[in-house]
């Protein structure tokens, strides 16, 4: 069917706002990165970079020749991992009974977990309890406190009621218990929102730092982000050398220190992302309609 022009204009025009939007939200990240691998003198002139300056990672060996980096990179990924694993696993142990229209206390317990949407205990009883609890400078410090996201399992509530209910009255039926049913019905058909969130979750972990400087006095123990803040405010990236000292020292300057920093902290998330994509639209849209 051929097309009227009133239509092609429209399609050139969306498409064209469309580029626009991508291209204006791409190129800080590939300005970052492009300034990053330039030679610091060739970066320091200023301007667009479209392409690198005198190409150079100096400024990546230098940041990765520092063992604390690789320490802080080692933290954060054990927390990103432990922590999406428990989030997931204990929003979908929460998510399931609140999904059963049968399950009494069903009403309540969604209000009370509302309540906590409004409403919080703040930041300085959040860290009292945290204190008592002798959880300073643990991995489970930087955890349990956010343990459940209430957003992210009322989303995984509304997937799991979105599912047929005849599944699960067939496998009651052979004598399967919840869990059993959860585990081995109810998940395997949920990846979708289980990948979204997942992927909620982990970046949450991974760009996490304020917990961190609350939470964790260790300089062994710090996260990731964490010691890149320390990088680009300018503060001591060993014991004795500070940042500054050593960019100088290798004839680079600050700001080719911070982007490389920058860019290290998110590359990973990038590389992630297109391997959870085709899961994430579905996840959320059908987990958030239902309701």
């Amino acid at each position: 069917m051929k097309k009227r022009p009133a239509e092609i204009t429209s399609m050139v025009i969306n498409y064209t706002i469309l580029i626009i939007l991508a291209i204006s939200t791409l190129y800080p990240f590939w300005h970052v990165l492009m300034y990053s691998i330039s030679d610091s003198r060739a970066a320091m002139s200023g301007g667009f970079f479209l392409w690198p300056r005198d190409f150079s990672i100096k400024a990546y060996q230098l940041l990765y020749r520092t063992r604390m980096i690789l320490t802080s990179y080692g933290n954060t990924i054990q927390r990103t991992v432990l922590g999406t694993f428990l989030n997931l696993a204990f929003s979908a142990s929460l998510a399931y009974p609140l999904s059963l229209k049968r399950f009494r206390l069903r009403g309540f317990l969604t209000m009370m977990i509302f309540f906590t949407m409004l409403f919080s205990g703040g930041m300085i009883p959040t860290f009292l309890l945290v204190r008592e609890l002798r959880l300073i400078d643990t991995p489970w410090a930087l955890i349990l406190p956010t343990l459940v996201s209430p957003f992210n399992m009322f989303i995984m509530r509304n997937y799991f009621q979105s599912l047929p209910a005849s599944l699960e009255e067939s496998a009651s039926l052979d004598g399967a218990k919840p869990l059993r049913i959860l585990l081995s019905i109810i998940l395997p058909l949920s990846l979708p929102v289980i990948a979204a969130l997942g992927l909620f979750y982990g970046i949450f972990h991974w760009n996490s730092f304020f917990d961190g400087i609350l939470y964790i006095n260790d300089p062994q123990k710090q996260v990731l982000q964490v010691f890149l803040r320390n990088i680009i405010t300018v503060t001591a990236i060993g014991s004795t050398t500070t940042i500054e000292d050593r960019a100088l020292g290798a004839g680079l300057s600050e700001e080719s220190m911070k982007m490389a920093a920058i860019s290290a902290s998110i590359v990973p998330i990038i590389i992630v992302y297109p391997w959870l994509q085709k899961h994430f639209v579905k996840g959320v849209l059908i987990g958030s309609i239902k309701g």
